[in-house]
């Protein structure tokens, strides 16, 4: 049993979902189901009219707490308006439903669940995803304007000729710092030494290294044997930093700046040399070894990582030196502007790789009821203080490709990931509408 709230990271198009037709009845003769009083509650609970603790088990709000609760609720009103009633329910068993909340702003879809004993309280509640009432490009667009710091994203159809043509864009030509969209390099170059017969996804190798913030790999011992496509679906399912190390190590840097030039990028010195994470870790936590990095040209820059290369090891990262806001974020960093990133998907949806368009599949970023308006929908996404990018290689049920991507840098302040993939699940959602 579910025991969680998630805020839906994705908003939907201007026309929302068909209603269900069974919505609850109320009748003054016939008593209402637990499960239906439960539902009709809803809106005032997330209006803050009904105490969570009369609402929902205490296992629940053992896992999400009140104080949770009550900040989602907010974000909630204060993004789509108050929640007025509940517009649609289907069944999912005896104690749960599929249902749509209304809100002065969006239809919301959730998933509910009561206890199967007295008194029945909801033991499981899952925001999926928000319809944005009478949403376009051209509101979307001007969201983007408003972003403080710098915004950029692009929406390209890809015909069957692999031509590419503008559905949406702003600041398409910018470069911005990606945080781990970069790993996207990393994959295409893996898919071409697979297909040109140089490796084979079942090799092989030992991890050997750790890196910083990597969730899949944590406390694994560095020998482990791991095969390429389990280090490449760690790498982008859930951007494991140690994983990426790992591929970076097998393929080569060299190869992988290869692959970047041969896709094409608007801005190579930007780009180049192309650090691992761990380099990028050590280079912000270290300002004096940072200036030294800054100051030189591409080659002493090169020079650097090779002579000195025990001071950019994983033990040299100084967790205190990399602050809690944006470090150095518009000089190391991995870059490429919304264009270069759209050549990147259409170069990997070229490929044609099944194996990598599986990998790119198994997080799609957004929240299932945005996900399922697509044949197929992969994605990359990577963030840190004061930068985030999300992008999206997706197909429509009609069979159209597109490639959605778009980043938002502040060298001030940390931005705000969840408005940001608000705008980039309504892009998404959009065009799946269109």
């Amino acid at each position: 049993m579910k025991l969680l709230l998630a805020l839906s990271l994705a908003l939907s198009s201007a026309c929302a979902s068909p209603i269900l037709a069974n919505t609850p009845a109320k009748s003054d003769n016939v008593p209402m189901k637990p499960l239906d009083q439960r539902i009709e509650q809803l809106p005032a609970v997330l209006s803050g009219l009904v105490k969570y603790e009369e609402y929902f088990s205490p296992t629940f709000l053992a896992a999400v707490p009140p104080a949770q609760l009550k900040a989602l609720s907010d974000q909630f009103i204060a993004q789509y308006g108050k929640p007025e009633k509940i517009i649609a329910v289907e069944m999912q068993g005896t104690n749960g439903a599929t249902i749509k909340i209304e809100f002065e702003k969006a239809i919301a879809t959730a998933l509910i669940t009561v206890e199967s004993g007295s008194p029945q309280k909801v033991v499981g509640l899952l925001i999926t995803g928000f319809d944005l009432k009478g949403d376009t490009l051209a509101k979307i667009d001007a969201a983007f304007a408003e972003l403080p710091g710098k915004a950029g994203y692009l929406v390209e159809k890809i015909d069957a000729s692999g031509q590419r043509s503008q559905v949406a864009g702003r600041a398409t030509g910018q470069q911005f710092a990606i945080a781990s969209t970069f790993k996207l390099y990393i994959l295409a170059e893996l898919a071409s030494q697979i297909q040109a017969g140089r490796r084979s996804w079942s090799d092989v190798v030992p991890i050997l290294a750790n890196s910083h913030s990597s969730n899949a790999t944590v406390n694994w011992p560095r020998t482990t044997p791991v095969t390429l496509q389990t280090l490449a679906t760690w790498m982008i399912s859930s951007s494991d930093n140690t994983a990426t190390d790992a591929l970076m190590r097998v393929l080569g840097r060299d190869a992988v700046e290869q692959k970047l030039a041969a896709i094409g990028h608007s801005d190579p010195d930007k780009a180049l040399p192309m650090l691992n994470t761990v380099e990028v870790f050590v280079l912000k936590s270290n300002a004096e070894l940072r200036k030294r990095f800054e100051n030189a040209s591409e080659a002493e820059q090169r020079n650097l990582l090779a002579k000195e290369a025990t001071a950019f090891g994983f033990e040299k990262i100084d967790p205190s030196g990399l602050g809690s806001g944006p470090v150095a974020i518009d000089r190391i960093e991995w870059f490429a502007s919304p264009a270069d990133i759209g050549n990147l998907l259409r170069n990997i949806r070229q490929t044609g790789n099944q194996t990598m368009l599986d990998i790119m599949a198994v997080n799609k970023g957004v929240a299932p009821v945005s996900a399922e308006k697509w044949q197929y929908l992969g994605f990359k996404g990577g963030s840190e203080p004061g930068v985030i990018s999300m992008s999206f290689l997706a197909q429509s049920k009609a069979g159209e490709w597109y490639t959605i991507t778009g980043s938002w840098n502040d060298i001030s302040k940390d931005v705000d990931n969840m408005v940001f993939a608000s705008l980039m699940g309504r892009l998404l959602d959009s065009v799946a509408g269109q």
